[in-house]
């Protein structure tokens, strides 16, 4: 159908757009027209689409000037042509009325546009007739057009509305726009919804809270307000000058603030973890070496270097004070226990703080990664909070405890800081009389505090942080220690745990002995403990159903009843009984243990194999030990084709367990020694020291605990670098009785203590 092209008067609308259907009265003479199009205009540029609209009515008003009533008909296209007749400006236009489209491309778009209206009506509380309005609306052009009536349309908005043509595609922008306002409107309601209920909530605790004032004043119970409270309390507390002067600051802030300012309750925390500190307070010393010396005796078995430093600190205490010397701050005693677990490291902490009269309060520190955790959260974090230090002291109730410094082996490190350079400061007797938390912002004086730390090894601590600690090894226990704890401490203990009183089980130090022999092989005690719990379990299941009256006395048969099979033999002998095994000493992060060095050859290419998880330096000793032995084959007796053409096998088992270090030299050159000489290691004998490709045996490290091991396994004999020699004053007497020790110099001393005689050998072979 050829479109319909009429010629109308031109009248442009600045920044106004007229839509089909809406009636307008605007100023001005339209002559003997009829019909006008009505165009918006902005800045000079007319829109490519007018409204064709319908002269209503004319009149004047009472000026004199002119006014005519207009109704939008439906839309115009303008042309390019234009002619001006009597001074006025008049457009081609080709007129476009709406086109009805099929329903099925209409009906959702029609829906969702109404649904939309609906709750936009619904969060502006319109007036019902406008629903009732948009309800009797049925074409979908002129339901588009409906968009326009919105207020919070832009003129950009409404042009673009008016000169899209097509009606499906009018509908579809118009539900855009609507959709658009809903989200703002919605949006809106929200945060109006969040500030009025926040309001209203703040309103309502103002109220009560001065309902609660009046109250109280009508009950004689007035104690005055928040800020007069928190200012007897600053006034009680004996800060130091600094302290009080910051707290004096921050009450005054939370005084011109009032209950209503957000910062109300940030200030009055800081307040009250201010107040939290002890400041002044402290626990009554109590300096008496010999009461000290009695309670750490009663408490703990062994432990000997221990008590003896900490006698020596009271010791020194006491006399400073008695002599009226001034007590230096920066003197502090940073002890740092470091042993296999199971040994006592952290609970003689309370005995230390029962002999010196002091609080106890454990920190653990293990697994701890973030810096904050130490010097606490600044106070513009959310949810910032003072370090642990700041929060032990409260716990703690003065400012000299005894706090322990659990586990700080295991301190971590990531992108929040590295905790142990915030320990630096801690436990640097020249810094710790001015640590300043991060949260407080106000100096701590740590330095009355009595700081011991504990880890299972020195290797893990940071060698500034290791630098301010004085180490104090626990190497763990010799059987006769152990079968007295058990005796003292474990077996009372778990009577008391499982419910049975002391006459109603009995058991000899025989029994305990056998059980710390054959159920546990452990530096520390801790394993003992369980296996006493388990062996009482069982006894108090007995008597509570009747098999059995109290007292009743644990045998041999009640133990491998309760306990199980026997878990660890004196296998020594067993396992060296062939050429190419020896018996090496080492330490590990559970105490000392015993390793067996198993060597074999086989023919083919000359390589060296090496089996059981063994780290860098000790793949370095057995290439070394190797080296050697080939290097010295004649004087072992050997001759060239035994240690050519053939490759070399070196396990150390268990193989699921990682393993370093030097000291394994001397018992992987054993090893391959015994192998080639086909001489077996004597089983008494257990070995440990470094080796050098001369034949040189160095020191090695752990001595103490590598005895009490080789001890535990069964052995008598124990070569030693002689450089090791004063370290056996380290050894529990018993031990150093019961063992013969070899301080060596060279591996061919090793060999001629440790390798059986040559000809004895031969006769067995025989």
């Amino acid at each position: 159908m050829k479109p319909i092209v009429q010629k109308y008067l031109l009248i442009p609308l600045d920044d106004t757009v007229v839509f089909p259907s809406m009636t307008v009265t605007l100023p001005l003479d339209t002559g003997d027209e009829s019909r006008v199009l009505l165009v918006p205009r902005h800045e000079g540029a007319y829109a490519k689409v007018g409204t064709v609209a319908e002269v209503e009515d004319k009149g004047r008003l009472p000026g004199g000037a002119h006014v005519v009533t207009l109704t939008g008909l439906h839309r115009g296209l303008l042309h390019a042509a234009e002619t001006r007749e009597n001074g006025r400006l008049y457009v081609d236009v080709e007129e476009r009325p709406d086109e009805t489209p099929p329903p099925v491309k209409t009906r959702s778009l029609e829906t969702e546009y109404r649904a939309v209206v609906e709750e936009i009506l619904e969060l502006r509380d319109a007036d019902a007739r406008i629903g009732q309005f948009l309800r009797s609306v049925v074409e979908p052009g002129a339901l588009a057009d409906t968009c326009a009536y919105s207020p919070d349309l832009t003129f950009e908005q409404r042009v673009r509305l008016l000169e899209t043509v097509d009606v499906v595609e009018r509908l579809e922008l118009a539900l855009s726009l609507q959709r658009e306002r809903l989200a703002e409107l919605q949006v809106r309601r929200r945060i109006r919804d969040d500030v009025e209920s926040g309001a209203q909530a703040q309103q309502r605790e103002y109220f009560l809270r001065k309902q609660l004032e009046s109250i109280r004043k009508e009950l004689g119970e007035d104690d005055g307000s928040v800020v007069d409270e928190y200012r007897r309390k600053i006034d009680d507390a004996d800060m130091p000058d600094e302290v009080r002067e910051q707290a004096e600051r921050e009450l005054g802030r939370l005084e011109r603030m009032g209950d209503a300012s957000p910062e109300t309750q940030m200030i009055r925390t800081y307040l009250d973890w201010l107040l939290a500190v002890p400041w002044g307070d402290t626990s009554d010393e109590r300096l008496d070496p010999k009461l000290a010396r009695e309670i750490l005796d009663a408490d703990h078995a062994g432990l000997q270097d221990v008590k003896e430093r900490i006698v020596e600190y009271l010791a020194v205490r006491k006399l400073r004070q008695e002599r009226g010397i001034e007590e230096d701050k920066r003197s502090g005693a940073i002890l740092t226990l470091i042993g296999p677990p199971g040994t006592g490291k952290t609970s003689i902490g309370e005995s230390i703080a029962r002999a010196l009269n002091r609080e106890f309060v454990r920190m653990s520190l293990g697994g701890v990664r973030d810096e904050a955790e130490i010097r606490g959260h600044r106070r513009t974090y959310i949810g910032a909070l003072p370090g642990r230090l700041v929060r032990a002291l409260r716990d703690a109730g003065t400012m000299n405890p005894v706090i322990m410094l659990d586990e700080v082996d295991k301190v971590g490190a990531d992108w929040r800081g590295d905790p142990s350079a915030a320990l630096l400061e801690v436990l640097d007797p020249a810094q710790n009389h001015s640590f300043r938390d991060h949260y407080l912002d106000v100096e701590l004086d740590l330095s009355q505090v009595v700081f011991i730390a504990t880890g299972n090894v020195a290797e893990t601590i940071p060698g500034p942080l290791l630098d301010r600690m004085e180490v104090i090894r626990f190497d763990g226990y010799t059987v006769d220690e152990k079968v007295a704890i058990a005796r003292g401490y474990l077996w009372p203990r778990q009577r008391e745990r499982n419910g049975l009183r002391e006459d109603e089980v009995e058991i000899s130090d025989e029994l305990f002995a056998t059980i710390v022999a054959e159920y546990t092989r452990e530096a520390g005690v801790r394993q003992l403990a369980r296996e006493l719990g388990k062996l009482l379990r069982k006894t108090a299941t007995r008597i509570a159903g009747g098999d059995a009256n109290p007292p009743l006395a644990v045998d041999d048969a009640l133990v491998r009843d309760a306990l199980g099979r026997q878990r660890f033999w004196q296998e020594s002998a067993e396992r060296t009984a062939v050429p190419g095994v020896a018996t090496g000493l080492a330490v590990t992060g559970t105490g000392g243990d015993v390793l067996f060095v198993e060597a074999t050859r086989m023919d083919g290419e000359e390589r060296l194999t090496l089996t059981g998880q063994l780290g860098d330096v000790m793949k370095e000793s057995a290439q070394i030990a190797l080296s050697w032995v080939r290097a010295h084959a004649d004087e072992l007796g050997l001759s060239p084709d035994d240690v050519r053409g053939h490759s070399f096998h070196l396990h150390v088992p268990a193989g699921a367990i990682p393993k370093d270090g030097p000291s394994a030299g001397i018992t992987m050159t054993t090893a391959l020694a015994s192998l080639l000489t086909q001489r077996p290691v004597k089983h008494t004998v257990g070995m440990t020291g470094e080796v050098t490709l001369q034949g040189r045996v160095l020191p090695i490290g752990g001595l103490k605990q590598k005895v009490l091991a080789a001890h535990a396994a069964g052995l008598t004999e124990v070569i030693i670098p002689e450089r090791n020699r004063a370290d056996l004053d380290d050894v529990p007497q018993d031990v150093r009785e019961a063992m013969t020790f070899h301080p060596v110099l060279s591996v061919d001393e090793v060999l001629e203590l440790a390798l059986e005689p040559a000809q004895d050998h031969a006769l067995q072979a025989a």
